[in-house]
């Protein structure tokens, strides 16, 4: 995870929850009163944030301690603790609530990710995410899937060209959009195209896509499909795959699945802070 981002969104989700101080914690507590904070699971899954919370607490003072006992990606069980913090108890209670909001949401997401991935058990297939994540937390959620074992489609729509179906719908054909995308973009901008359709993937291949994506096909369908597409174009499927039939999709072919549900569909692992102490 990028340090210099990581640093600049968690100061923006500080400033977010206390513009004037944390008006609770600085009238209760002096500056110089100490304590612990443990940070533990209450569910199982798959944890994700160290980073976040070595960063985060480091931010709000750097005379905080941190004292890691899971590593990103490692499965946690109900009970068992995830990290210990020490220092300023105004600055343990201040951070509290919002490294909980992040860990808490990434490791939802890479729970859901190592589901998916035991779900398809395939050899050839990666499971990717999409670009369909939460405005201004995709750095967390996109690191979060390879916590579970996914990789990341897109970053953003700068990292390479995708041609949808509103693409093509505007442009008039698949042939123009490749083309014209050929023209202006360089060498190291590969070009994804969108199919539904035998007909659209024999396009694809046609106009040299460096991708194709199978847009809401059943794998029996997709491995029709991948009999028109040459080893040197890659290929993914998305649309309409869930968990439940995820397991259809082991032996499709294709290089990878996107699914959409590992960011907008995962559920926030339960995590709690318990704190001790109070001495000077």
């Amino acid at each position: 995870m990028n340090t210099f981002l990581l640093k600049k969104e968690i100061e923006h989700f500080f400033q977010e929850d206390m513009q004037f101080g944390d008006i609770s914690a600085d009238t209760i507590f002096p500056k110089d009163i100490l304590g612990n904070g443990i940070i533990m699971s209450k569910s199982n899954g798959v944890f994700s944030g160290e980073a976040v919370i070595e960063t985060a607490f480091q931010l709000l003072d750097p005379n905080i301690k941190v004292i890691l006992h899971k590593k990103d990606g490692e499965s946690v069980q109900s009970g068992e603790i995830i990290a210990e913090v020490t220092g300023p108890i105004r600055a343990l209670l201040t951070g509290e609530r919002t490294v909980l909001n992040i860990i808490q949401r990434m490791s939802g997401i890479a729970t859901k990710t190592r589901e998916a991935v035991q779900r398809l058990q395939s050899d050839k297939t990666r499971i990717c995410d999409t670009r369909k994540t939460t405005p201004g937390f995709r750095l967390f959620e996109k690191y979060a899937v390879t916590c579970g074992g996914g990789y990341n489609h897109r970053q953003s729509v700068n990292d390479g060209v995708m041609i949808k179906d509103n693409h093509i719908a505007f442009c008039g054909s698949i042939t123009e959009a490749v083309a014209r995308t050929k023209a202006q973009v360089g060498p190291m901008v590969k070009i994804e195209v969108e199919t539904e359709t035998i007909d659209q993937v024999k396009e694809a291949v046609h106009a040299k896509a460096d991708i194709i994506m199978f847009d809401n096909r059943t794998a029996e369908e997709i491995a029709e499909f991948q009999q028109y597409v040459p080893d040197t174009i890659m290929t993914e499927a998305s649309g309409g795959i869930t968990l439940d039939n995820l397991h259809t999709y082991q032996n499709s072919g294709v290089d990878y699945i996107s699914l959409g549900f590992l960011t907008y569909g995962a559920h926030a692992l339960d995590l709690s802070m318990h704190v001790k102490g109070g001495n000077k």
